[in-house]
């Protein structure tokens, strides 16, 4: 399924933003921007990711915002441990071994952006490389966010109930 290009339009001005911040040598704060495509209202939401209860409270806070504004999409942008393509096939086995993907030899940093929608969910996770020869300066190639079926997780379904829509 293609994002419409309404989406588009909102989001990537957020993940220029994001190149832009890793290639001054900034790190990429967790956000979720909460929007409404009707009255264009986006709100910015720092995700504290340090523990798990803090991860709650930052859903919580999102979920509020998006009724609030009675939002249509919620956009997340946050690092993120990933695996090389090569040792994907090899993920539960990690998991067994050392508890989670950022504690195993084989973690490479990415960006993460997730568009959910009254129409479904799409995202990308993108390996970080070193820009130029810098050790602190990074970037990421160009972002194509895909339809993502049945996804599940604590930052995902952060919309207000309504009734069903469809994409047209």
């Amino acid at each position: 399924m293609k994002l419409p290009s309404a989406y588009l339009d909102i989001v990537l001005p957020l993940i220029d933003s994001a190149r832009g911040f890793l290639e001054n040598g900034e790190t990429l704060e967790p956000f979720a921007f909460v929007g409404n495509q009707a009255t264009k209202q986006v709100i910015p939401i720092l995700i504290d990711t340090a523990t798990e209860s803090s991860k709650d409270r930052a859903v919580q806070l999102i979920c509020a915002a998006a009724e609030a504004a009675r939002a249509d999409f919620v956009f997340t942008v946050m690092e993120a441990w990933g695996l090389p393509k090569d040792k994907m096939h090899r993920y539960q086995e990690i998991l067994d071994k050392y508890g989670s993907v950022g504690a195993s030899p084989y973690k490479v940093d990415t960006a993460a952006f997730m568009l959910e929608t009254r129409y479904g969910v799409w995202g990308c996770q993108i390996t970080l490389k070193p820009k130029g020869h810098s050790k602190k300066k990074r970037t990421f190639g160009p972002v194509e966010l895909k339809f993502m079926d049945g996804v599940e997780g604590r930052f995902v379904g952060l919309l207000p109930q309504t009734g069903p829509e469809t994409l047209h």
